[in-house]
């Protein structure tokens, strides 16, 4: 079992930055893909970000690339999500998800954190 706690969101005006820190448990955390997916009030859950085990491979939502950057370090095991540039549309409970395969903008990871509100003020 995995267990997945999300850390740094907040409040920010449109056009600042957050970092978004997810710290899963266990001691192979470098087997997991890990993903970022958001959902917005009354919307339904929305791929961001995903890292393959080894950091080899990333996939990025069309609606964030250039803004949003997925990162991890395995010796650390923290899976970071840089987010610059943002705007109101980014507000989303933001959550951190992993899987032993690599999902790209897939949706079916196999575990999921509890969420970390993130909201942008116009």
């Amino acid at each position: 079992q995995v267990q997945l706690v999300e850390s740094g969101g907040g409040l920010v005006q449109a056009g600042g930055s957050l970092r978004l820190s997810c710290a899963p448990s266990g001691r192979t955390f470098s087997s997991y893909a890990m993903g970022w997916i958001r959902q917005a009030p009354g919307k339904e859950r929305e791929f961001v970000a995903a890292i393959s085990g080894s950091g080899s491979s990333r996939s990025i939502a069309g609606s964030v690339k250039g803004r949003f950057t997925i990162s991890r370090d395995n010796a650390k095991n923290t899976v970071d999500l840089q987010m610059n540039s943002l705007r109101p549309e980014d507000t989303a409970v933001y959550y951190c998800a992993a899987d032993e395969r690599y999902r790209g903008s897939l949706l079916d990871y196999k575990y999921w954190g509890q969420g970390t509100q993130v909201t942008v003020s116009s």
